[in-house]
């Protein structure tokens, strides 16, 4: 049947939509979100709880390796593109909507939000868009993604709208199997033979044990956080990962940053950026460059920073991070943590990060924070 439907929107707006109908598209929906978003090693993600999990334990005994769901609470989404900006949705629905067979991917998984669910970007990035989800309600996901393709190879042109587009869409649903609906590109058909032939994920019990050994080993040596173990007066530093690391080397220098203001922490967290990369040889690469450039100039690390396709080989993967410098990883993969560091929320984060990082890179050259009291005299102890 031919239908003109009349839509309210959820601001008050009308819209029309002409043409051929079918009864699975008059299932009533809101757009729970819809734009641009910033990815980063190919992944984005729903959260609902404080847990983190790996991408092996997400996709772990699935069919279908774009949307990864085996982690209660927790959904992995894969793209094409591996750093910058893809177009998303988030639908939600009362009923199965029909599938629409435009998308050149499809899969389906199961969904059970654990709290209030959060699409997330990689790394804690600025991105955050609430869900209008049942907490402890199950749901079916679909997602859908079509130019994963020609994002995974020629990545995203500079000031052009994005290639890869995706749509998540939500309904009530018992929990089911995950299926793999259609498949079209490469990429797609990698991920999913990816996560068919991989090992089985380390059991409940060997987490466990595994755990215990790594806390017996921190606890032999004194790794383990004792809030006033560094002997300092401020409280906000215990909270962030290298405090602990920076105040043993330099206690005064530590306070001294978080008694700054939060333009002078961004200042220390850029030049330390610049630093770390100056001494790994990365600041001669243009578009490291063009992304400690633009951070100096104030722009936001999403819009400074512009990898080139390939930048980081192929493939979609994971980084696990311990917050300091890895002479092992590939130089821009060192490039973007120190990077998106130094662009954390957290100003004091951002700078410690950073900080912490770059003196990694000079392999520990104390000569490094001289140079930092040099460059921020208000960092100086009162008898230097």
């Amino acid at each position: 049947m031919k239908l003109q439907l009349m839509c309210l929107d959820g601001e008050g707006g009308l819209w029309f939509k002409w043409g051929l109908l079918t009864w699975g598209e008059l299932h009533m929906h809101r757009t729970l979100m819809s734009g641009p978003i910033w990815v980063s090693y190919a992944q984005i993600y729903v959260e609902s709880s404080g847990d983190f999990s790996s991408m092996e334990e997400c996709f772990a005994g699935q069919r279908n390796g774009l949307c990864g769901a085996a982690v209660a609470g927790r959904l992995f989404l894969l793209t094409g593109l591996h750093s910058g900006q893809v177009a998303f949705a988030v639908e939600l629905y009362d009923d199965e909507p029909a599938i629409d067979d435009s998308w050149e991917e499809i899969v389906e998984a199961s969904y059970r939000p654990l709290g209030d669910a959060v699409l997330v970007e990689w790394g804690g990035g600025p991105g955050a868009w609430e869900l209008d989800l049942q907490p402890q309600v199950d749901y079916r996901v679909r997602y859908c993604g079509s130019g994963m393709d020609a994002a995974h190879q020629h990545g995203q042109p500079e000031g052009e709208p994005p290639v890869d587009h995706y749509v998540l869409q939500f309904w009530p649903a018992p929990p089911a199997p995950d299926r793999v609906v259609k498949v079209t590109s490469r990429q797609a058909a990698y991920s999913h033979e990816s996560v068919r032939t991989a090992p089985p994920p380390p059991t409940a019990e060997q987490k466990a044990r595994a755990a215990e050994e790594l806390k017996r080993i921190e606890e032999m040596n004194g790794q383990v956080t004792v809030l006033p173990a560094w002997g300092g007066s401020l409280l906000g530093v215990r909270e962030i990962w290298q405090a602990n690391d920076l105040a043993r080397l330099d206690g005064p220098l530590l306070e001294a940053l978080e008694r700054a203001d939060e333009d002078t922490q961004y200042a220390v967290a850029r030049w330390s950026a610049r630093r770390a990369c100056r001494a790994a040889g990365l600041e001669e690469i243009a578009w490291i460059a063009a992304a400690l450039d633009g951070m100096d100039r104030g722009l936001a690390v999403h819009d400074a920073f512009h990898p080139p396709p390939g930048a980081f080989g192929d493939g979609p993967y994971a980084v696990a991070t311990t917050g300091d410098w890895d002479p092992a990883r590939s130089g821009p993969v060192q490039a973007m943590l120190v990077i998106r560091t130094a662009g954390l929320d957290d100003p004091l984060a951002a700078a410690v990060g950073s900080l912490w990082l770059a003196i990694g890179a000079t392999g520990n050259d104390l000569a490094l924070v001289d140079e930092l009291r040099q460059a921020f005299p208000e960092l100086r102890s009162p008898a230097s």
